[in-house]
């Protein structure tokens, strides 16, 4: 990779992802020696459905190097989002992450599914109407912003007794289509609403929204914009 331009997005749907210098992989034999945090330690209440470490994704089966449902982040950006999490807790809400950081290792994973067009089991649910071949054509890269521990995907539930549901956001977490894009003209005026609800409670905390995916946010200024991480999740 050395000397080459990387495109620095996962999923950059129809294209639309920046390309910038360089970006180092840091291996390291734990969380602790690159400063990657359990935000559940950091953000009370913080709701958790780390899909990658187990089945419920678009690969359909655990990727390689979640051997925890964990979201680890820089502790930063972890302490933003206990920020976050404070603000929406005003309208009675709370964040539910899906995923946050994302081991090198795990974007190699996806590709190697991609790359395989017998496995068609997940297309029902998160690939509906696209074929598996034009995945690698626009949607799924081979870096990742999330291997830069600062990006997460994420939404918002209300809990009442201990149990909590998702607002409705008009698309799942990993839907592969435009009705995913933030702002789709498609959406309903509440799934709109809810969308700029997460987009808004966000923003006032550092965290900008990739346009092309509600869940996917990025806190600014990165704390390390060229570095990607291989650590495991444990």
């Amino acid at each position: 990779m050395r000397g080459a331009w990387l495109l620095l997005c996962v999923l950059p749907w129809l294209g639309a992802c920046a390309a910038a210098p360089d970006v180092r992989v840091l291996p390291a034999r734990d969380a602790a020696e690159v400063d990657l945090v359990d935000a559940a330690s950091l953000v009370p209440g913080l709701q958790q459905d780390i899909r990658y470490a187990g089945g419920n994704n678009f690969v359909g089966a655990p990727v390689t190097g979640y051997e925890a449902p964990k979201c680890l982040l820089l502790a930063p950006v972890a302490q933003a989002l206990a920020r976050v999490q404070q603000d929406v807790a005003r309208d009675g809400l709370s964040l539910k992450v899906f995923d946050c950081y994302r081991p090198v290792r795990a974007v190699k994973h996806f590709v190697r599914w991609a790359r395989d067009p017998a496995d068609q089991r997940t297309k029902p649910a998160y690939y509906p109407n696209l074929e598996k071949a034009r995945l690698l054509d626009g949607y799924i890269a081979e870096t990742s912003g999330h291997s830069r521990g600062a990006t997460l995907d994420v939404t918002l539930v209300r809990c009442a007794d201990g149990d909590c549901v998702e607002l409705d956001m008009g698309t799942p977490f990993d839907f592969f289509d435009p009705r995913a894009n933030t702002a789709h003209a498609s959406i309903t005026d509440e799934q709109r609403r809810h969308r700029e609800q997460l987009v808004q409670a966000m923003a006032r905390h550092g965290f900008q929204n990739y346009a092309m995916e509600w869940w996917h946010f990025t806190f600014r200024p990165e704390p390390t914009p060229r570095t990607a991480y291989d650590v495991p999740i444990r």
